[in-house]
């Protein structure tokens, strides 16, 4: 399983980068998930936007899906279209994005409005879990191959964050403050503590408040004694 991050920014992008955005691939699929602000521009480096196999998106707000739009143009738009895109996502999130444009965009995906639970995608084993936050969100668990990404979107510090991430090799944590954050989202501190719990491998924070200083995000990060890394453009080595 390869991970690429495209973006690792919350609520809106900073100077040069992007939101969330990640592609997760095995045997040659392509998963994009959560395509935020400005993931667009950066997505051909790794894969051209016709070649993507399919789309994850944890929620609705506009800084992990807003990018589904111009993702949906390049293919519907291209000089041969590929197939409409299979889109995954709970219920409803994605009514905004896909009303931008209307049918001559939307004809261009297969929307699969999913609940909590697991089902396949394409390779991977995939596992939906309930997390709480100010929109219904999805956090999702893929595994392939003996190997397993666990991933957040966004989320407050809750037992289901533990459970989703219990034993796997990645944990993509939402980390929108060091220390302290609001209701409803988790800093790097409780990130920290919850990949301890779950047992994860690796701790890789993501959604950093834009101006965040990556050294201050690890710093509070100190609860897990694994590796930690702050979601930087590139592949997860």
């Amino acid at each position: 399983m390869r991970v690429t991050v495209l973006g690792g920014c919350g609520a809106w992008p900073a100077a040069g980068q992007a939101c969330s955005g990640y592609l997760v691939e095995h045997d040659g699929y392509r998963l994009l998930v959560d395509p935020g602000y400005a993931v667009l521009p950066r997505l051909p480096a790794s894969v051209p936007a016709r070649e993507v196999d399919a789309v994850y998106v944890t929620h609705g707000h506009p800084d992990h899906c807003a990018d589904l739009n111009p993702l949906l143009r390049a293919r519907v738009l291209d000089d041969s279209p590929p197939p409409p895109l299979p889109v995954y996502a709970p219920a409803g999130a994605l009514d905004a994005v896909l009303a931008l444009d209307g049918e001559w965009v939307t004809a261009g995906c297969v929307l699969r409005e999913i609940g909590a639970g697991a089902f396949d995608l394409g390779p991977f084993a995939a596992h939906a879990v309930a997390l709480p936050h100010h929109l219904p969100n999805l956090g999702i668990r893929l595994t392939a191959d003996g190997r397993t990404l666990a991933y957040t979107g966004d989320t407050g510090p809750d037992p289901a964050v533990v459970e989703l991430a219990r034993d796997a090799d990645v944990f993509l944590a939402e980390a929108t403050y060091p220390h302290e954050a609001p209701p409803l989202l988790t800093s790097a501190r409780d990130a920290a503590a919850q990949a301890a719990r779950a047992g994860v491998g690796r701790l890789v924070l993501t959604h950093l408040w834009p101006g965040t200083d990556p050294a201050e995000a690890l710093e509070a990060a100190s609860a897990f004694d694994g590796p930690v890394s702050v979601a930087l453009p590139g592949v997860l080595q």
